[in-house]
């Protein structure tokens, strides 16, 4: 299935399911440039449902498993997902696909919680974490395109309503990931199926000059770690004062 089709594909989705959508801060939502969206995570919903809110396609990072499930692998890659690499080259295949598809001026969404919100029951206002991948991409994006203006724009996603299925053992996915360490844990899998919720649109945090300089020197670490905290302290926030 096109790309193109994702955004029809996950209208179609969230009208099925008779999941209704308010959207807040919509004017925060960039025009022009090199996107990255980094969003909290509890439902396989997530990525449609930002699709719909954002009114455009979205190529979202997802664990390697979902490219190995037949019939999850198309589903994901016809949402214009890329599932990523085993978890011993996780991280490189990220930045690698990542940033050809910002090059193309494609939007990149992340997940920064990772997988641990989605095989365990996490409150609708609760956020882990984050991963220092985004931060990593968004970063070496824009130092290596000096010229190519880069943000990143934090969303929250809250329910308002939701209903939570356990269809699956957790354990009965390392058929097809053993390496992930999240898969080797009793329980079922919980799946958040939405009724009401929001989407709120954070501020979005371009990368400066100065971002750049200090990501290519001696602060790298601290760089990534400053954009990082940045963006969970907003989707966070809007979390918490969403109603």
């Amino acid at each position: 299935m096109p790309v193109e089709n994702a955004l029809q594909l996950s209208r179609g989705v969230l009208g099925s399911l008779g999941i209704k959508l308010f959207l807040y801060h919509e004017d925060r939502i960039p025009e022009s440039g090199s996107l990255v969206i980094a969003s909290n995570h509890r439902s396989i919903l997530d990525a449609p449902v930002l699709m719909a809110a954002l009114n455009r396609p979205i190529r979202f990072a997802c664990h390697h498993y979902m490219g190995q499930v037949p019939l999850m692998r198309d589903v994901v890659t016809g949402m214009g997902a890329f599932p990523l690499e085993d978890a011993r080259r996780r991280q490189q295949s990220f930045l690698r696909q990542g940033s050809d598809l910002l090059a193309q001026r494609e939007p990149v969404g992340v997940f920064p919680e990772g997988t641990q919100p989605m095989v365990s029951q996490t409150e609708a206002r609760s956020l882990r974490p984050f991963h220092r991948g985004f931060a990593h991409l968004a970063l070496q994006f824009a130092s290596r395109h000096p010229r190519q203006d880069v943000a990143i724009l934090p969303m929250a996603i809250v329910a308002l309503e939701e209903q939570i299925y356990q269809p699956i053992p957790i354990r009965l996915l390392r058929m097809f990931d053993p390496s992930e360490p999240l898969f080797d844990q009793p329980g079922w899998h919980p799946m958040v199926v939405y009724k009401r919720l929001a989407v709120s649109v954070g501020h979005p945090y371009w990368i400066r000059q100065g971002d750049r300089q200090a990501y290519q020197g001696s602060q790298g670490k601290a760089a990534v770690k400053r954009v990082t905290q940045t963006c969970h302290d907003e989707i966070l926030d809007l979390l918490q004062s969403t109603r």
